[in-house]
């Protein structure tokens, strides 16, 4: 794959000022110090929060949530960070949360689940699931989902489980997510030693997600596997065209439209993963965030703008 051709300089930048803090060789370290580099690196890169924005630190019947608001808000987007399941927490994504608050004058509640290999699945669905539904007790409003690689694969799962569950979930929105998606072809194959995100990773941090027998057809681990696509929400999912991960987005939205639901797929040419942290160094990054607040929006009004 010419990478050279695909990415452009400002991306470059972005790659190379991420792994002088998160070498490629990352998957080698202990767990421990994975953690710490990979908080050093969003360190690196966090932007101050608006100062319009309130944040409390909050339990969600037992699970950390930190809830951001700007204004009054009407609707509450859930938000579950990205990190493969073992890296990340409410100060990894702490800008990026505060942001989409700002942009679409939402609540937003930030979901601090388990972390593997301490706790492996369900642990990280249970804890996404028990915050969408203490958000939804605590403050009435209808619901958005959204999350980022890691992230949206629980978006995702738990919008799976909330159908005939929870009422007024308007939406969901999924950045970069891993799905469970064929790892024997399309992008997996064409970019599995892609910039900061290889097969080799994907295949790594899924081996510490669960104990004993890999889970089978279970979509709370891998939504693609689900047997039923029909009565999810409107989605939106953003894919970066240089990720591995990049098929799963497609593949997952034209389940959802084969089964009479409303989905809209966005790839993002030149882009990574992770690029969420370029948003503010990189043009292409920075208007896929706008179109990543503007979808949230969007759905959180009940508009889809895809047809």
């Amino acid at each position: 794959m010419d990478y050279e051709r695909l990415i452009d300089e400002e991306t470059w930048a972005f790659i190379r000022r991420t792994a002088e803090s998160y070498p490629d060789d990352a998957v080698d370290l202990s767990i421990d110090d994975q953690r710490r580099v990979y908080d050093t690196m969003c360190q690196d890169f966090r932007q101050p929060r608006p100062n319009q924005v309130k944040t409390q630190d909050r339990s969600a019947d037992g699970v950390p949530v930190r809830v951001y608001i700007a204004g009054d808000p009407t609707r509450t987007v859930v938000y579950f960070h990205g990190g493969g399941f073992i890296l990340g927490g409410l100060d990894s994504h702490d800008d990026v949360c505060a942001e989409i608050c700002v942009q679409t004058g939402y609540r937003v509640v930030a979901v601090d689940y388990r972390l593997c290999p301490e706790h492996v699945h369900p642990a990280q669905f249970d804890d996404s699931w028990a915050a969408v539904e203490w958000a939804a007790s605590e403050f009435g409003d209808p619901i958005v989902l959204a999350g980022d690689s890691a992230g949206g694969n629980l978006a995702a799962s738990v919008a799976h489980r909330a159908r005939g569950r929870l009422g007024h979930v308007l939406g969901q929105v999924l950045i970069y997510p891993g799905l469970g998606g064929d790892r024997t072809q399309g992008s997996y194959v064409e970019h599995a030693y892609a910039p900061l995100l290889t097969l080799e990773d994907i295949q790594f941090y899924e081996k510490l997600r669960f104990g004993g027998a890999k889970p089978e057809r279970d979509p709370t681990y891998a939504p693609l596997h689900d047997t039923d696509f029909s009565g999810l929400p409107p989605t939106v999912v953003i894919t970066a065209d240089c990720d591995p991960l990049r098929d799963d987005g497609p593949a997952y939205c034209e389940k959802i439209i084969a089964s009479g639901g409303k989905a809209h797929w966005i790839n993002e040419p030149g882009l990574v993963h992770g690029y969420l942290r370029a948003r503010t160094t990189v043009k292409r990054a920075s208007d896929s965030f706008e179109r990543i607040s503007v979808a949230i929006e969007a759905l959180g009004q009940g508009i889809w703008s895809y047809d």
